[in-house]
């Protein structure tokens, strides 16, 4: 009896966050181990599925990056990656629109929907969604003389977003489906673009005014030096993190891609570990939440 009373507590205590968040969106970085475990896969389905059900407007974006490498392994093509970026030819492109687009996207949708949900699976190609245009990156070349010109690199179509066209997500809100974006993006020349799926993520929950972007990853948050989990920090604090090697490595794109959401109009942002079975709700539904959130 206790165990059935400590859960109508539990159901309690989310009612305030509940209406709170009535028809507001939240968007959803979907990546990392809760795509590839089969049990996390179910739960993030079931999560998905019960903030629709209440009144919220999930949107997700996701990745595929370990996806994609192990069909370029198995066509013997090797991948190459400058600054953390896939450089993403022709051929690699091609590889990286199959996977994303015609494999991952479709069983997530088909998850949530075998679940009991209703979601339309995209790319950012679909009604222009996600325009793009080709990313530029430099390397200082620093054997030479210090004042020479940066030397360009070229990743091939690696893309940035340039706009975001949200009509094609609003008709789909309207109409109580659960969009879920690859994020593949499109150019002026008609042609497909490779971003970073949380890039992507923050893009989508600026063009909404998003209340929430919570990112999912394979770490418990942003952490300190001693590697206790930072519970909240305001954006104007991270980049003295960064400075001061707090914040490094794979988790400083991911800060900033917050910081950039927060300034366009996010509400709150959320770097959540995806490895524990429901996070999404528990970072929204509870007092102290599971991950770091960035305000």
């Amino acid at each position: 009896m206790q165990e059935s009373i400590d859960r109508a507590k539990g159901l309690i205590e989310s009612l305030p966050y509940m209406q709170e968040f009535r028809h507001r969106t939240v968007v959803i970085k979907y990546g990392g181990h809760a795509m590839v475990d089969e049990n996390l896969k179910k739960q993030f389905a079931l999560d998905v599925i019960l903030m629709k059900h209440i009144g919220i407007n999930p949107v997700i974006v996701h990745g595929g990056g370990p996806q994609i490498n192990r069909l370029l392994d198995r066509l013997e093509i090797k991948p190459c990656y400058v600054q953390g970026m896939r450089v993403t030819d022709g051929e690699t492109m091609s590889v990286v629109e199959m996977v994303l687009v015609g494999k991952v996207n479709k069983e997530i949708v088909g998850s949530i929907n075998h679940c009991g949900g209703r979601a339309v699976g995209l790319s950012g190609r679909d009604g222009d969604l996600i325009c793009a245009e080709k990313m530029r990156v430099s390397k200082k070349n620093d054997e030479v003389l210090k004042d020479a010109p940066s030397e360009l690199i070229d990743l091939g179509r690696v893309g940035r977003v340039t706009r975001v066209n949200p009509e094609i997500l609003q008709a789909l809100e309207q109409n109580d489906f659960i969009p879920v974006i690859a994020p593949v993006g499109v150019g002026e020349d008609g042609q497909a673009f490779n971003i970073n799926a949380d890039v992507v993520a923050g893009a989508v929950a600026a063009e909404l005014k998003a209340e929430k972007l919570v990112l999912l990853t394979d770490v418990a948050g942003v952490q300190d030096g001693k590697g206790t989990l930072l519970k909240s920090l305001e954006k104007e604090t991270l980049e003295t993190l960064i400075e001061n090697d707090t914040v490094g490595g794979g988790m400083i794109p991911k800060v900033r891609c917050c910081v950039d959401a927060l300034s366009r109009g996010v509400g709150k942002t959320h770097i959540i570990d995806g490895r524990v079975e429901h996070a999404i709700l528990l970072e929204i539904f509870t007092k102290d939440g599971i991950g770091t959130e960035i305000v």
